[in-house]
């Protein structure tokens, strides 16, 4: 997609985002964690595990969360355990390997693992040795099928060559670092000083080892960041020139990460600036040659998310944009989120809640959902328009036996405003069309069709990050 496309009007930006600057969910999942129950526990998610409408040969899609870092990043909502305790990581080791063995045994026949992705915190916490055995562990349970994708998110700071040897002797072939942002004074107002040497380094350790796929995570929004400063960080990413770009939108979720209460004292842009922070991004990349996957992604011509994009098998599930569209997700570790094809379950977030689950049941469960009909097709909706920025109706009607418009006529009629903003347009038998400067907004699009924002809303307590 060339930038062109993407050349529209900063101030008529500016004028609508007071009307579509609110909460709203990323929709990593529908429904969203918020409406999922405490009533769900391990007895249920064993039992969705073992659903006998699974073939032996199914691929799996398994994540690892290792929640260890060594400081606080203070832009970071993610769960994680601050420590320099080296006994932590081996009884965390310990753990999930009895987790491990529960689940395998939940899911009976030893199904290949066609996407296998650690994250956390900071997986390379764990020393290279600590890395060699919790893979070891893993793939003993769910077999790595030939071709999969193995992936880690890594933080330069205390990632060696050493690390990278690991990986790739153990088969890892993508590798995804958390930079931020190469900014000094931003560097310091997150806690988080990374020179830009230090990433330069681990993408030539990496690419020389034999990694696919070099990942950097960027984040746009943060205390002190101006359009001139994140340009020079994008010259200096671009001169490094990943394969894939992730471009986050800074989360101020106070009510999560505490810690992110100091920047209500600093400079955060406001959201004109925010948003042409993320226009002058999304149009540098695209004049390097990526292709805009959608949201927050960018990837080369020739990637996997590329290629899933134009074929429209791309799929968002809790990782983000993925090309593994219908396989069954199996989270691991404390607060990690299974993603089954009737049923979301989440273990419990704190570390020695989780460890003592798993040592009395195997299963950590703490909270679930199981999809309704009305769900499964909410889900097939909002995630066409993520993934694809549109629906088509008729593919609506296979898939569900019943037309679009008439099953959704007050949702699409909510939609006007949209439609009259130049977000999205609406055909006569009710396909969606997300226009470009729909796609920069693409949440508020998603949420008309979000059976349960309305009561979440209601409730009047915070869930989700600002939109914009």
């Amino acid at each position: 997609m060339s930038r062109d496309v993407f050349a529209v009007d900063l101030d008529r930006i500016e004028a609508l985002l007071p009307r579509y600057t609110m909460e709203g969910p990323r929709y990593t999942s529908y429904p969203t964690a918020p409406v999922w129950g405490d009533d769900y526990g391990p007895g249920d998610f064993r039992r969705d595990l073992s659903r006998d409408d699974a073939e032996p040969t199914d691929g799996l899609s398994v994540y690892v969360h290792v929640p260890f870092c060594r400081s606080l990043c203070h832009f970071c909502a993610c769960n994680k355990v601050i420590t320099r305790n080296e006994a932590l990581p081996v009884q965390f080791l310990d753990t999930i390997e009895r987790e491990l063995d529960a689940v395998r045994e939940a899911v009976g026949a030893p199904r290949p693992a066609t996407q296998v992705h650690w994250g956390g915190g900071t997986p390379t916490h764990l020393t290279p040795e600590q890395v060699t055995r919790l893979h070891a562990a893993v793939t003993a349970r769910f077999p790595v099928a030939e071709g999969a994708e193995v992936s880690i998110e890594v933080d330069p700071r205390v990632t060696t060559s050493e690390h990278v040897a690991a990986l790739r002797e153990a088969g890892f072939n993508r590798i995804s670092m958390g930079v931020q942002d190469f900014e000094p004074r931003v560097q310091e107002a997150i806690h988080r000083i990374q020179p830009l040497e230090e990433t330069a380094a681990l993408v030539e350790w990496s690419r020389e080892a034999g990694f696919e796929s070099v990942n950097f995570d960027l984040i746009y929004g943060l205390p002190y960041q101006s359009e001139a400063s994140f340009a020079r960080t994008l010259d200096q990413v671009l001169a490094l020139r990943p394969d894939r770009l992730a471009l986050y939108s800074y989360a101020h979720v106070t009510w999560v990460a505490k810690q992110q209460r100091g920047f209500e004292r600093k400079d955060l842009p406001p959201p004109g600036v925010k948003i042409r922070i993320f226009l002058a991004a999304l149009r540098r990349f695209l004049e390097a040659g990526y292709c805009f996957i959608g949201l927050d992604h960018f990837a080369e011509p020739a990637d996997e998310l590329s290629q899933a994009l134009a074929d429209r098998t791309l799929r968002r599930n809790f990782m983000g944009q993925t090309t593994q569209a219908g396989v069954d997700l199996i989270g691991l570790g404390p607060s990690a989120i299974s993603e089954l094809r009737g049923a979301y379950a989440q273990s419990h977030r704190e570390l020695p809640a989780w460890q003592e689950a798993v040592e009395r049941g195997g299963l950590a469960t703490r909270r679930g959902h199981v999809l309704t009909q009305d769900d499964v097709e909410r889900r097939w909706v909002i995630g066409r328009i993520m993934c694809h920025g549109e629906i088509r109706a008729p593919e609506f009607e296979t898939a569900f036996g019943r037309p679009f418009a008439a099953a959704y006529a007050p949702e699409l009629a909510s939609l006007q405003p949209a439609v009259d903003d130049g977000l999205a347009e609406v055909g006569g038998d009710g396909s969606v069309q997300v226009t470009p400067l729909g796609r920069l907004l693409v949440r508020n699009v998603a949420m008309a069709f979000d059976a349960y924002l309305a009561d979440q809303r209601r409730e009047g307590r915070p869930m989700f990050s600002k939109t914009v």
